[in-house]
């Protein structure tokens, strides 16, 4: 059974390795980049935490062992279903099975300007760019005289107030407590301002009250100043501008807001659900297919626990590629097909870290909280198991180590971009 997995992400990366060096199958996992991504870790990437190779795993090193697992540096353009086949950039390849698990990218529910400004944090490039972006921002900030350009450059609006949001808007303020200062000691930090934007009526909506009003209780602790029941209606470079007709000077706006699936080009727009997702079956077969499966973010699945589709997390993900790398097992030995497993989520609970020595975590079974330094601990723990790699465990965990008792960070670095015809001067 020849399997093309497209997308090397929770998902698609566990069914590889569900699938690695299992007698009757032959695997294709394509993806854009040569390695894996840990996507909770970005906001720790963009703000000079973390190098972005602690949190990135080559592909090819992962199934350095494997026989039967083939890696293919591409992107996915279209899929074939009627020729069982896909096109990448680069080839058309052929397929018996055909999983798509392409992930989601940022939403900017059709706003051009708003995508052409902000700054999006789904992929460890984006991260890096808003690293750059930030260090040279305090650079440039000692050549402006202007104090209202000078205000606009030192005014930093993240928009979202899900996990993403409130760990970048702690990891900020947290830069601007410890570390900014000593770096720009000719700046006033004082006069520098985050903010946090939320729709809803609460950060973290997702979770529980308590950790809602835990959450926006130390982002406020830190200097954060969370705005919720607040929209945004555009941003043109200089001003954020909002619903009710105000505005906000910024020079840096990090969208945190929404995602939306990576749908390919070839399938039906009857397929499609709401936030850009794919409507599958309880086996994560596409509706109409039985050879083509979709995972994770892209997957629209709705079950008596879940009408509205799953939680687009990782977990969710995993577990799916576990559900369907043993349905697949079992159609490869040509089994009854009662035998195939439906995929019923397990919620093992949700967390967020807002800062040093502040997090939150709900449990559902049993029902718990945790908050502070607990929650801190569960959260820094479960982390940095999932990292794939001893290596980059060890130099996660060094990195987290060091910022805790310096309370500083040193990967400060900017890179500059150099043309082709560049010289360097003696």
């Amino acid at each position: 059974m020849k399997v093309v997995i497209a997308g090397a992400g929770f998902g698609g990366l566990r069914l590889a390795r569900k699938l690695n060096n299992k007698a009757g199958f032959e695997v294709v996992l394509v993806d854009k980049f040569n390695y894996h991504q840990f996507q909770p870790l970005f906001y720790q990437v963009a703000t000079a935490g973390l190098d972005a190779s602690n949190i990135s795993f080559p592909l090819r090193k992962v199934f350095q062992k494997s026989k039967n697992v083939k890696i293919r540096l591409a992107e996915l353009k279209e899929v074939l279903p009627a020729e069982k086949k896909i096109v990448t950039d680069i080839e058309t390849i052929s397929y018996d099975v055909l999983v798509l698990a392409t992930g989601a990218d940022t939403n900017f529910f059709g706003n051009s300007q708003l995508a052409h400004h902000a700054f999006p944090m789904k992929s460890t490039v984006e991260a890096l760019q808003i690293r750059h972006r930030l260090l040279k921002l305090f650079e440039d900030a000692h050549s402006i005289a202007d104090p209202l350009e000078l205000q606009r450059l030192m005014n930093i609006v993240v928009v979202g107030g899900g996990p993403t949001g409130v760990e970048v808007s702690g990891a900020l303020a947290e830069m601007k407590k410890y570390v900014l200062p000593k770096d720009y000691p000719e700046l006033d930090f004082s006069r520098m301002n985050i903010y946090l934007l939320e729709g809803a009526g609460k950060t973290l909506a997702a979770m529980s009250e308590k950790s809602s009003a835990q959450s926006q209780k130390y982002l406020e602790k830190l200097g954060v100043k969370v705005m919720t029941n607040t929209l945004v209606k555009d941003y043109d470079g200089k001003e954020v501008h909002l619903k009710d007709n105000t505005s906000i000077p910024a020079a840096t706006v990090i969208w945190a807001a929404g995602i939306k699936g990576n749908i390919p080009a070839g399938l039906d727009e009857s397929l499609i659900a709401k936030g850009n997702r794919i409507k599958t079956d309880r086996y994560c077969r596409v509706q109409g297919f039985d050879n083509i499966y979709a995972l994770g973010d892209l997957a629209y699945m709705e079950t008596p626990k879940y009408p509205a589709g799953h939680p687009q997390v990782a977990p969710a993900a995993i577990q799916q590629a576990d559900m369907l790398a043993g349905n697949l097992k079992l159609l490869e030995q040509k089994s009854n097909p009662d035998r195939m497993y439906q995929f019923e989520y397990t919620d093992k609970g949700s967390m967020a870290t807002v800062g040093r020595n502040l997090a939150v975590v709900d449990m559902p079974k049993p029902k718990l909280h945790f908050g502070g330094f607990v929650a801190w601990l569960i959260w820094m723990g479960l982390h940095l198991m999932l990292i794939l790699g001893v290596k980059n465990r060890f130099f996660v965990f060094f990195n987290w180590l060091y910022n805790y008792i310096t309370y500083d960070q040193n990967l400060r670095l900017i890179f500059r971009e150099f043309n082709r015809e560049e010289r360097r001067q003696p």
